[in-house]
């Protein structure tokens, strides 16, 4: 492909045999039947099973490949562009890969024994389209006395200079709303947002005249969702009533934009609490931004429908790495492809139809 070639000249550090081996690899990713392993590579490819297993036990700067490849979105000015993070869980069995644990399955709805990626993904608001940036493996090491989440904003901080310069916002599900991670977010220059508990502790703001003496009145009671008199309506949103106020958070320690989300459903009444560390940014987009959020969860269900992202045979960090990279990276080729051919108004990407 046009795209892949180009990307790997600019790419100055990579010898003859590592550029024909992606050059190689990736077309092989989009039109592959059947597992996506060594064997079935070596079927459809002159790179004996072997080859693939030695090659992906080297290394590739699939983030350094994914921000060139990404270089024309940052040169369109009329495309609004945030980040966003997620994980997956990827199944595997065997007692002896790297990284296998015990960790929460989407689909099952409960944890259940595999591997698990985070990937770091570029979404594009205006398209409604979401590429993929980096991908990392998550590794519980006890020894290190490393979370989980620390483990998730490590990678973040290790890719952010990646990310396109526009990024402003990072968005994540509830998961990500913890104060450790939202510290981290804010100190790499970007604002998070992110979703949080119906029971959240959050205070009024004190508005109030003060007194001329003493320590000044900062908060005015506990915010309550049930009661919106207090808030500022900013609009519907298919048949949703959108209100918002800047409050505190005690447990972040800081002034946060909350959106709540109220919706009646005959007699029951939904709702649901969205927050931005931008206290300067509009209602609207904070639900549009949080709802563009959901584009990462295709990454993850393309990938592992058309592109094999389950089927690594591989049991090395480093083999897995470079599998599940590969992956994504084929991936956003694809997307890369059909919004170079796209015409009209079109918005959805069909990875079947480019894939036969």
């Amino acid at each position: 492909m046009e795209i892949v070639n180009t990307v790997l000249q600019q790419m100055s550090s990579l010898n003859k045999p590592q550029r024909r081996f992606i050059l190689v690899l990736l077309p092989l990713l989009m039109c592959l039947r059947g597992r996506v392993n060594f064997r079935n590579l070596s079927r459809y490819s002159d790179y004996h099973e072997k080859t693939f297993s030695r090659w992906y036990r080297r290394d590739f700067d699939f983030t350094e490949f994914n921000r060139l490849s990404l270089r024309p979105l940052n040169e369109d000015t009329a495309v609004t562009l945030i980040a966003a993070t997620d994980c997956s869980f990827i199944p595997k069995s065997g007692r002896h890969t790297e990284g296998l644990g015990k960790y929460y399955s989407g689909g099952t709805g409960r944890a259940e024994k595999g591997l698990e990626i985070s990937t770091l993904a570029v979404v594009n608001v205006t398209e409604n389209t979401a590429y993929h940036l980096s991908t990392r493996q998550t590794m519980d090491r006890p020894e290190r006395e490393q979370s989980r989440v620390d483990g998730y904003l490590h990678h973040l901080q290790q890719d952010r200079a990646s990310l396109p310069p526009q990024v402003r916002y990072l968005v994540a599900d509830g998961y990500y709303s913890k104060t450790r991670y939202l510290q981290g977010v804010v100190a790499l220059g970007l604002h998070q947002i992110g979703k949080l508990r119906h029971d959240a502790n959050l205070r009024w703001l004190y508005q109030g005249e003060q007194k001329p003496r003493g320590r000044k009145r900062r908060y005015e009671g506990k915010v309550s969702v049930e009661d919106v008199s207090r808030w500022t309506l900013a609009g519907n949103m298919n048949e949703t009533q959108v209100y918002t106020a800047i409050v505190n958070s005690a447990h972040f320690k800081r002034d946060l934009r909350v959106v709540s989300l109220v919706k009646r459903c005959g007699s029951k009444v939904k709702t649901a609490l969205l927050f931005s560390t931008d206290t300067s940014l509009d209602a609207m987009t904070l639900v549009t931004y949080y709802k563009a959020r959901f584009q990462i969860e295709f990454l993850f269900r393309d990938a592992k429908q058309f592109l094999g992202l389950n089927d690594c045979q591989a049991r090395k960090e480093k083999a897995l790495h470079f599998h599940f990279n590969a992956s994504m990276t084929a991936l956003n080729l694809l997307k890369l492809e059909d919004r170079q051919q796209q015409s009209g108004d079109r918005r959805v990407i069909s990875i079947a139809r480019w894939r036969t």
